[in-house]
């Protein structure tokens, strides 16, 4: 059964699904969404979380043998399997169509994963585990809906924010959820429930290096080279977060990649801004990005930045930011060398 973000703390209260799909290109929602489901399972008992990620020939037998068995640390238990761009494949289709005819009352299965389209939602496995449980699917929040969301995590936070300090605000994450609500957080610890004005706002984000984020993506937009290494290298120094920096470089690049295919096709580069929520004062950053970035390297830097999220989660990289600084050069230049990762073998 499909159930909305907004709605997802109504339904855990009312009861717990054996099955969630938390599927979505939205990471703060998509995070959020299995926290609280975590949290209302531990309510009731499920105290014992296992994780999975999958990773091409990933043998789902793993799994199974988990979602079968006994634990020897709790009687209930969480899996967690995390598909991110990857395909189940026919023995992964197999095995979780298989787990909607064997329930096992004393396992929630979460499973996650990048914007479940419609191939994916018409397939066997899908529609077993959507009758059993329930799809949370999580969309880019933009426009009213953008400023609405911020209202209401600063009320949740009790924070006063007037309305030229939220639009600010919005305007130097460029809709970053999660990069947002680390701001608020902070903005909790330095003003408690006192007003917030834009000025006060300014004066902190100008402070924090966590906004060099924003500064990474006008670097990567204008091909700037020494201010990407720069960048990259004075937010690893400040302790930022590997995260926020590839959810940024990824937004980008499949912005770039999508519009750049758009014009190939003849649509109108103003209408594809309004279509992408491109900022007015970042669209001549995409416009010189376009019209410097070939299509084929568009395409490369998403096959990068693929490899790097599996890699990443996979604790396979030898360093996520010289990972990171990698697929920053090629924004300014063709670069085929691999990522550096560790070999399996």
């Amino acid at each position: 059964m499909r159930c909305y973000v907004n709605q997802l703390p109504a339904q855990l209260n009312k009861n717990l699904n054996p099955f969630y799909l938390v599927m979505g290109e939205e990471p703060f929602q998509v995070q959020k969404c299995t926290n609280d489901i975590r949290k209302q399972a531990k309510k009731n008992g499920f105290d014992e979380v296992i994780k999975f990620s999958i990773l091409p020939q990933f043998d789902w037998n793993e799994i199974a043998q988990e979602y079968n068995s006994l634990s020897l640390f709790s009687d209930k238990r969480i899996i967690e399997i995390d598909l991110a761009e990857q395909k189940t494949g026919q023995t992964g289709a197999k095995f979780l169509k298989s787990l909607a005819e064997h329930i096992n009352p004393d396992c929630i299965v979460i499973i996650k994963g990048n914007k479940a389209g419609q191939d994916i939602q018409r397939t066997a496995w899908f529609k077993a585990l959507d009758k059993q449980g329930l799809f949370i699917p999580c969309y880019e929040i933009t426009d009213n809906h953008l400023n609405t969301w911020l209202n209401q995590q600063c009320q949740n936070l009790s924070l006063k924010l007037d309305h030229q300090a939220k639009q600010f605000l919005l305007e130097s994450t460029q809709g970053n959820l999660l990069a947002t609500h680390q701001e608020l957080e902070k903005l909790v610890l330095l003003y408690a429930n006192k007003p917030i004005t834009k000025a006060d706002l300014t004066s902190v984000l100008l402070n924090q290096s966590k906004f060099d984020i924003f500064d990474l993506s006008d670097a990567l937009l204008q091909g700037n080279l020494d201010n990407i290494v720069n960048i990259i290298s004075n937010i690893k120094k400040n302790h930022g977060e590997v995260t926020s920096v590839s959810w940024a470089i990824t937004r980008d690049a499949q912005q770039l990649l999508d519009m750049s295919q758009a014009l190939q096709l003849g649509e109108n580069t103003n209408q594809l801004f309004k279509k992408h929520n491109i900022w007015k004062n970042k669209q001549a950053l995409y416009q010189n990005a376009l019209n410097r970035i070939p299509l084929a390297q568009l395409k490369h830097i998403i096959i990068l930045l693929a490899q790097f999220d599996i890699s990443y989660k996979s604790g396979l990289l030898v360093s996520p930011w010289q990972a990171l600084a990698h697929i920053g050069v090629c924004f300014t230049q063709t670069f085929s060398v691999s990522l550096p990762i560790y070999n399996e073998d």
